[in-house]
């Protein structure tokens, strides 16, 4: 996190020791941010997993009931009618022999790769370049599928990828600072309880450690998880 002038008084004015109830954090973060942009509310989840083994890991999706506030550019590979279809949905992009080209050369203009299964022998070809940059169309995710319509309108309206990290936290942008309270707390407590729902059977114990939530350059706050239930 950037240690800026701004920060600095921040964390001079804010108990970040202190653990807050959601909607006093929300207000407090909106009250001081400082960029010229429309920051996101990201929150941390720390979870109570063993992210080295393979039934413990989380991955998923999950529509917020208020949307992200960020425009993703969709693109779809698929052949035939359903090029039509995925355009008529609002595709930004479209293709298929042809997208693979130019993913081969580098050229990735979009947020969010959707494919029909009948395409994913041409994914593995790009799957190098697709996996590290977590673009890999995924049936989990929703994002292998015939149906288009719904996997191009979803992702449009604000859906959410979630998968924990090394350590064993997830990460996610759960809508803009501009956004009202309610919500952005109504968000929050979707996806707490998206993540809650996603515990993986192969955990015992408390599944969610933390949740702290920040401004895209500001302090992190945790909150009070009962509150989120």
């Amino acid at each position: 996190m950037q240690k800026t002038k701004n920060n600095k008084k921040l964390l001079e004015s804010i108990d970040i020791t202190k653990i807050y109830e959601p909607i006093e954090a929300i207000k407090i973060l909106k009250e001081n941010t400082f960029t010229k942009f429309n920051e996101t509310l990201e929150v941390a989840i720390n979870l109570g997993i063993d992210p080295n083994k393979t039934d413990q890991g989380i991955r998923g999706v999950t529509s917020l009931p208020n949307g992200t506030g960020k425009s993703v550019n969709v693109a779809v590979l698929t052949k035939g009618d359903k090029q039509n279809e995925a355009k008529d949905a609002g595709a930004d992009l479209v293709g298929e022999n042809d997208l693979i080209d130019s993913i081969s050369s580098g050229k990735i203009s979009f947020d969010l790769l959707i494919a029909t299964p009948d395409m994913m022998p041409s994914v593995g070809k790009v799957a190098k370049i697709l996996g590290p940059k977590g673009l890999m169309p995924n049936p989990k995710l929703g994002t292998v599928t015939q149906d288009i319509t719904s996997a191009v309108k979803n992702a449009k309206a604000g859906q959410v990828q979630f998968k924990n990290d090394k350590a064993g936290i997830v990460h996610a942008g759960i809508g803009k600072m501009s956004f009202n309270d309610n919500d952005l707390l109504d968000n929050l407590k979707f996806f707490y309880s998206s993540i809650n729902k996603s515990k993986p059977d192969t955990v015992k114990g408390s599944f969610v450690k933390k949740v702290t939530i920040a401004s895209t350059m500001g302090v992190g706050l945790e909150i009070n998880v009962a509150s989120l239930r």
